[in-house]
């Protein structure tokens, strides 16, 4: 797999080639960049992917012990990402985390269009129970390694405090093997997650959320409104924030889209990216 060297550390990514439009996908918490393999392979026939493996507990290469693993330091993660590979006029497509949304409100200028899908917004940060239980986790001496180490049976890990509320339809067990694998087995990868949730401030969420007023490109929200981890008025809630964006739900589905409906989140980006861009005014 292709790597990068950021100021943060050393990033993995897929990138599918080809020369139609650039969308980078970006998940979330103990995920490797794998969790987009449905809507990667619809979209690979005419769009160029990019799926980094952000450092968030699924990634595989430690960040440097001095990294900034803050909500801004992920974005700078982002931005260093575009800039290294020669991306513009991306479409920046976010889902669980909340990087893009940082990003999108404060250095855009490689973003041509955002895609939201139900992520970390407002006062829901950490988000739900499995975020909560991350963070509370964090702060207890060997707690995080203990709380991913449990996370091997099976019936832990489909709870609520695991990834049970994440996807509606249970994922097979080799997939959470490989999400997991990386924090079950170094301490670095736990140090980097750990750094992260342990710096989550509500505050700090509600700052960005605030900032995306000025994102005026098109902006796209993609939300579920059984999501039982992100709020579901939430979707809406971001949808008014910006002032080129609209909101669009899909049904049957819990937090992660992207496997609960992979065909539907796929031509909803599909046609986002098709749609001619606003005339500006004057």
């Amino acid at each position: 797999m292709p790597e990068i060297a950021l100021t943060a550390g050393t990033i993995e990514y897929q990138d599918t080639g080809g020369d139609g439009p650039v969308v980078v996908l970006l998940g979330g918490l103990v995920m490797p960049g794998s969790v987009w393999d449905p809507v990667t392979e619809d979209l690979r026939t005419d769009h160029r992917l990019i799926v980094p493996t952000m450092p968030l507990g699924g990634h595989r290469i430690a960040m440097k012990p001095d990294a900034d693993l803050s909500l801004a330091g992920f974005a700078q993660i982002v931005a260093e990402l575009l800039e290294g590979l020669g991306l513009d006029d991306v479409t920046l497509v976010q889902n669980d985390h909340a990087a893009a949304l940082v990003l999108a409100g404060n250095d855009p200028a490689r973003v041509a269009r955002l895609v939201i899908s139900s992520c970390e917004a407002f006062d829901n940060y950490p988000p739900g129970l499995p975020g909560k239980n991350i963070r509370l986790t964090a702060f207890a001496p060997g707690g995080l390694f203990l709380a991913m180490q449990a996370m091997r049976m099976r019936w832990l890990r489909s709870s609520p405090i695991g990834f049970g509320w994440l996807s509606k339809r249970p994922l097979p067990n080799q997939v959470y093997d490989e999400w997991l694998a990386p924090i079950q087995h170094d301490a670095a990868i736990r140090r980097d997650l750990a750094k992260y949730v342990k710096g989550a401030r509500k505050r700090d969420m509600l700052a960005v959320c605030e900032r995306l007023r000025t994102f005026d490109r098109p902006a796209l929200v993609v939300w579920t409104p059984e999501d039982r981890i992100q709020k579901p008025d939430h979707g809406r809630r971001l949808a008014e924030l910006m002032p080129n964006a609209r909101l669009l739900e899909i049904e049957d589905s819990y937090t992660l889209i992207m496997r609960d409906q992979p065909a539907a989140f796929a031509d909803a980006i599909r046609g986002f990216v098709r749609e001619p861009a606003p005339v500006a005014a004057g």
